[in-house]
């Protein structure tokens, strides 16, 4: 009896508790990245529908030290400045002194120049201390360098 009581009092503080006080704080993590693409061959049987494919191989360095393999497909379209481009990456590394893996899904448009990127944590994807990872990653490029900034949750 005592037990299912103690039970129910730490639920009821946890029901009373501010949700904010519940929910993992959101971190940072920064740095840059290395990336070799690798043209593939389409497909058999797609080649009509125009899309490219490659294969990504990354190298994180920053915040974020590890490694990715990944695939991306994309398409350009008749108008200048115009495409899109989806990829699933496995970033395996260190985040934060933490260690394990976790999937990155992008999905990227260009319209007439203007670019548009999200690329987000796939949920229930991390592994070993990265088990319940979520966020959002940003990549800018400049001169040619591959910037990242990781806004990510851990329980």
């Amino acid at each position: 009896m005592a037990r299912h009581l103690c039970t129910w009092i730490a639920f009821l503080s946890l029901a009373a508790a501010p949700a904010h006080a519940l929910e993992p704080k959101t971190m940072h993590a920064a740095g840059t990245f290395d990336v070799k693409l690798s043209p593939q061959p389409p497909a058999p049987g797609i080649e009509a529908a125009g899309l490219g494919r490659m294969t990504l191989d990354k190298q994180f360095h920053g915040e974020l030290e590890g490694h990715s393999l990944g695939e991306m497909l994309a398409v350009q379209t008749g108008v200048e400045g115009s495409a899109g481009y989806v990829a699933l990456e496995r970033v395996t590394g260190t985040l934060g002194g933490r260690r394990g893996s976790f999937a990155l899904q992008h999905s990227g448009t260009m319209e007439r120049g203007t670019a548009s990127l999200t690329v987000t944590v796939v949920p229930d994807s991390g592994t070993g201390e990265l088990r319940g990872l979520s966020g959002a990653m940003t990549i800018r490029i400049e001169q040619g360098r591959h910037y990242y900034a990781f806004d990510y949750r851990l329980p």
